[in-house]
């Protein structure tokens, strides 16, 4: 059966990736779905004497927006580590809570405990939040387990929430996230275990479409991610890369050379590192939400991207360590506020430029007949209101596919 969403406000959308404010907005219009797809955007009382057998769905009196999607999250893990929040709040740095045997090495100590079915029950509770909030679409990495049939597990699980849960999950190999306890002090020796172990049997049960390096001081030097990403590439995956966020490394310039999809937090990054994505297409993935967590004083340099006609995207980076929150409009605001983007480019970059950065630019993203029907009706008079209003969760009914899959009025 159709659906008809009605008494909506209207619709707000981009039409397609890249930089600047342009979002096209239709007061007074109702959608049709049809098999879980967009069929059309018109007038209401068109569409409603056009197929009046279709079943109604009411939208409140709020603006349609394109699902949300969040294009760098880390759901699977097994403890949480509020202990190591207190930790920084009385003064210890991430890099200093991190080499008292913290961060990522502490998750993978954990994760290396649980069962498969802890795993998989507290990851289901970790991605039904984001629906809450409008986000239709994540992407989820792997990378707290830090051994190969860790990792593989981690991905299965993946594998298994697509299953359970309505909402599009694009899965991302991370083994490469830190280097585990047992490897310290034979880097390239874990490095040998991702690439010649990890890589060739994640391809080959085809649980991820991208692979993912934490090119970093500290952690993975830009010849060991490069050799990775070209491993991955090798194999099918396609190469993202965790870059320049607590040091400049040549990360981004990196991401250009491997022709990466992504660069993702770009704290800092160089104007060489910006030109090398220009030139190659890369999306940078920025988590102003991290650099708030983590209470840095500088935000990746968004203005400059923007100016350079990247396509930036904006995530949550959803984690246990360096940001605990499922809301991407919470991160509209943080990056408004703190990296200067305006509300138009915040939305951009939260739905068709987010989409861009995980390969789904022609299918999420954008509210247009024929895509898919992934639709965040928000309760908020317009669009700046959006990250004005924050704190709040604006989503009043949530649209995967052409069902609800939340409804703030139940």
């Amino acid at each position: 059966m159709k659906t008809l969403l009605h008494n909506l406000q209207g619709t707000i959308t981009a039409r397609e990736p890249g930089p600047g404010e342009a979002v096209t907005i239709r007061p007074d219009v109702a959608i049709l779905i049809d098999e879980g797809r967009i069929a059309a955007i018109d007038d209401p009382g068109v569409l409603r004497n056009a197929h009046p057998d279709a079943r109604l769905l009411d939208g409140r009196g709020g603006w349609a927006l394109p699902g949300l999607v969040d294009p760098h999250t880390h759901p699977v893990f097994f403890r949480t580590r509020e202990s190591e929040f207190r930790m920084r709040v009385q003064g210890k740095s991430y890099e200093e809570i991190a080499a008292a045997g913290g961060g990522i090495r502490n998750s993978a100590r954990a994760f290396r405990e649980a069962s498969w079915d802890d795993i998989v029950e507290r990851t289901y509770h970790r991605i039904r939040p984001f629906l809450s909030f409008g986000t239709t679409t994540i992407e989820a990495k792997s990378g707290y387990a830090l051994d190969v049939a860790g990792e593989l597990l981690s991905l299965r699980v993946l594998k298994k929430m697509q299953e359970l849960l309505p909402i599009t999950i694009v899965p991302t190999f991370l083994g490469a996230h830190e280097v585990p306890d047992d490897y310290q002090d034979n880097r390239d020796g874990y490095v040998d275990l991702v690439v010649n172990e990890m890589i060739p049997q994640v391809a080959e049960e085809q649980l991820a479409v991208f692979c993912d390096v934490f090119c970093e001081e500290h952690v993975f030097t830009v010849a060991q991610s490069e050799r990775i990403l070209m491993a991955a590439l090798d194999h099918g995956l396609k190469p993202k890369v965790h870059a320049d966020e607590l040091a400049y490394t040549g990360g981004a310039e990196l991401a250009g050379r491997v022709g990466a999809i992504s660069a993702e937090h770009l704290v800092k990054t160089s104007p060489e590192g910006i030109a090398a994505m220009a030139a190659a297409g890369v999306v940078p993935v920025l988590l102003p939400g991290t650099t708030f967590f983590l209470q840095k004083s500088g935000y990746a340099p968004a203005r400059a991207m923007l100016d350079a006609g990247l396509a930036v995207a904006l995530s949550t980076d959803f984690n246990p360590g360096s940001c605990m929150t499922q809301n991407q409009q919470l991160i509209m605001t943080i990056a408004a506020l703190y990296m200067g983007v305006t509300p138009q480019e915040a939305f951009r970059a939260v739905t068709v430029n987010s989409a861009k950065a995980i390969g789904l630019e022609d299918t999420a993203g954008v509210l247009a007949p024929g895509r898919a029907a992934d639709i965040a009706v928000m309760a908020i008079p317009n669009l700046d209101y959006l990250p004005y209003h924050f704190g709040i969760n604006h989503a009043r009914l949530v649209i995967r596919h052409g069902e609800v899959v939340h409804d703030a009025s139940l």
